[in-house]
């Protein structure tokens, strides 16, 4: 596919400290659910955004409704496993910032599919570091992994930046494995006489408007619903820190900016994940959504086959981020789930998913004015 490039900004913002508005940067993944809300938040801020990923990987898919192929400074259609395609990219679009948002992102497909999950997820993030090592503009690098990159013991603890690296399954392994070579990667390339800081982030499980990936469970909600059929619930009991897509984007924004204005001072893991108010079953998730729809109900799947191992319980501890960054979750579990069904009731009787989404964005944006959020100050202070 050819590239395609159209004029960006629509306008800077004070928002972090004002430190994107006319700033390249480079989002992989951008095809993807939170790689689109990113974009979407980014063009906003008045950057020069362009991106690389696969095609959309669902249809329907947030990016395309968006329309935001026409309104990047580049788009561009590659692999990260492939380190030419990802050095290409980066030279033409000359970034000084770099969100690393490509991955394959679902546990049970790493089941059926992981050589692929490994090459994308591990070796992927060594051809976009490989690529920063080649790029001396770049200053700032965000690495998004997972919550999922911690060896889990289901303890009930919630897990610190500082806990070991594990993962019972393909996914998981392989975002373990992505924090070790970031981790070296900044040792040995990136230290303090580097150009680079590089950072990277976990969190929760992510909901949000326009996710429409298999096997995730608020996806699979909102399509039983909008079906009228009762919603198939794996594993009800499973507990998991959820939020709104939003919350993580503005952790992420957050370190970039502090990344910008002070060096490597920020260097090294960040968890983003919800309040402890946010860490809930997965019953009261879809209890919560099938309230704000209106309508529905849940069932639970005859299993006729052994299952694959899915954790039962995780969760994240943000206190580094809440003293060193001055970072706070904004919405609870309800507020969260309440926006995210209203989003899709509003797609689903027509409204514009440009328009719910940006909507969606302001509110949190004056959320955090109201909570007074240091990303709507100056983020350097």
């Amino acid at each position: 596919m050819e590239d395609v490039v159209a004029p960006s900004p629509e306008g800077p913002s004070d928002l972090f400290d004002g430190m994107y508005a006319g700033r390249r940067v480079l989002v992989t993944g951008h095809t993807g659910f939170k790689g689109s809300w990113l974009c979407e938040w980014l063009l906003g801020l008045g950057a020069e955004v362009s991106g690389f990923a696969l095609e959309p990987p669902t249809d329907p898919s947030l990016f395309d409704e968006l329309g935001l192929s026409g309104r990047l400074s580049l788009h561009r259609i590659g692999d990260v496993r492939d380190l030419d395609a990802v050095r290409a990219v980066f030279a033409d679009a000359r970034p000084e910032v770099v969100f690393h948002m490509a991955a394959q992102p679902l546990v049970r497909l790493s089941y059926d599919q992981p050589v692929e999950t490994y090459a994308t997820n591990v070796m992927g993030t060594v051809n976009v570091l490989e690529a920063v090592r080649g790029c001396a503009g770049v200053r700032a690098v965000v690495n998004v992994t997972s919550d999922k990159c911690y060896e889990n013991l289901e303890t009930g603890q919630a897990y610190k930046e500082s806990d070991p690296m594990g993962g019972w399954d393909p996914y998981s392994s392989s975002k373990g494995c992505a924090e070790l070579v970031t981790s070296a990667y900044r040792r040995s390339f990136f230290g303090t006489e580097s150009h680079v800081a590089l950072v990277s982030v976990r969190a929760g499980n992510v909901v949000g408007g326009g996710d429409w990936a298999l096997d995730r469970i608020v996806p699979d909600c909102v399509r039983a619903l909008a079906a009228g059929r009762p919603i198939v619930v794996r594993n009800p009991d499973a507990v998991r820190p959820w939020q709104h897509v939003l919350e993580p984007l503005s952790g992420y924004l957050l370190v970039g900016s502090r990344m910008l204005a002070g060096g490597h001072a920020f260097d090294g893991p960040w968890n983003f994940g919800p309040a402890a108010r946010g860490t809930v079953r997965v019953r009261e998730v879809v209890d919560a959504l099938v309230d704000a729809w209106g309508s529905g109900s849940w069932t639970m799947p005859e299993v006729s086959a052994p299952q694959v191992h899915e954790a039962t319980l995780l969760a994240l501890d943000i206190a580094k981020a809440t003293s060193e960054l001055g970072w706070v979750p904004l919405y609870g579990v309800e507020r969260t789930l309440h926006v995210t069904a209203a989003w899709y009731g509003g797609r689903h009787g027509g409204e514009d998913v440009g328009g719910l989404t940006r909507a969606d964005i302001g509110a949190y944006v004056a959320e955090g004015r109201r909570a007074g959020a240091v990303w709507t100050g100056d983020a350097s202070a």
